[in-house]
């Protein structure tokens, strides 16, 4: 066994034993060669590549600078990142699509303040939220959209974000939301998964009121507890299952930057936030 390998992950493992809070970023997957080459067979495969391939990249070329290791540790990895200059932000559109794995508001905010940091923008030109499924036996409300809608419409009055839309909803909740939003949905993604034609009374109220109808393969739970957990051993091969077992994901954005007069995807990634339970 390799000394140097024994020592980064001992060092890894210490880190994320002190640590309460995980922030990572993929970095541009579309200039990242060594996950270029695979190809997934789902969102959430991708997803899990990414988290392990960023941890372990970011962990091997990282050492602690002294024996207070932080409570955060912000992992991404930098020879990926393209932030955007401010040349060329009129020629680029930023997209995000926002994975709530809590209900927690606060994450909505956290998330988009964290991605305009991240690629050097005041502004994202348009967000798409997915909030977590209602419990089981239960179907989506608009009482359960309101309150992260409500926190999309903030930021969009404080100019984070341009447009915002939502993902998943039928023509009846769409039309709620729509009527009850100050600031109204311009998209709506659907699931051709469960929905191989778009649904006529969905189309019709779309065109009505001006707002986009776009299709997607995300699953509902985009990565589930266990299979983060899974991503995390794998990206830190010296960890233990009861190392990381009290770690969760609070949200996931997965970013797409788009050349506006070419149609080409300039860079794409995801940002993550995970913490530890409280005991």
């Amino acid at each position: 066994m390799d000394p140097q390998n024994t020592d980064t992950n001992t060092e890894a493992k210490m880190m994320m034993s002190h640590a309460k809070t995980l922030r990572l970023h993929t970095g541009n997957l579309v200039s990242r060669s060594c996950l270029k080459k695979k190809c997934p067979g789902s969102p959430s495969e991708e997803l899990q590549d990414c988290i392990q391939a960023t941890l372990s990249d970011w962990f091997s070329a990282t050492k602690p600078t002294s024996k207070d290791f932080p409570d955060t540790l912000d992992c991404s990895v930098l020879q990926g990142t393209d932030a955007i200059t401010p040349e060329e932000r009129e020629e680029l559109k930023v997209s995000a699509k926002l994975f709530l794995c809590e209900s927690v508001q606060s994450s909505i905010r956290d998330a988009v303040e964290m991605a305009c940091q991240t690629l050097a923008v005041s502004q994202l030109d348009s967000v798409i939220i997915a909030p977590p499924g209602p419990l089981e036996g239960d179907s989506q409300t608009l009482a359960h959209l309101q309150p992260a809608w409500e926190e999309l419409e903030a930021l969009v009055r404080s100019q984070k974000i341009a447009a915002i839309g939502t993902s998943d909803l039928d023509k009846d909740l769409l039309e709620q939301l729509y009527n009850w939003a100050q600031v109204k949905p311009s998209s709506n993604q659907v699931n051709l998964a469960s929905c191989c034609v778009m649904p006529p009374d969905l189309t019709a109220f779309a065109k009505e009121f001006d707002i986009q109808l776009l299709t997607h393969n995300d699953p509902k739970e985009l990565m589930s507890a266990a299979t983060f957990q899974e991503a995390v051993k794998g990206g830190l091969q010296d960890l233990k299952d009861q190392d990381i077992s009290d770690w969760r994901l609070e949200w996931v954005l997965r970013y797409s930057i788009i050349v506006k007069s070419r149609g080409i995807i300039k860079a794409k990634g995801y940002l993550v936030s995970a913490r530890r339970a409280s005991p």
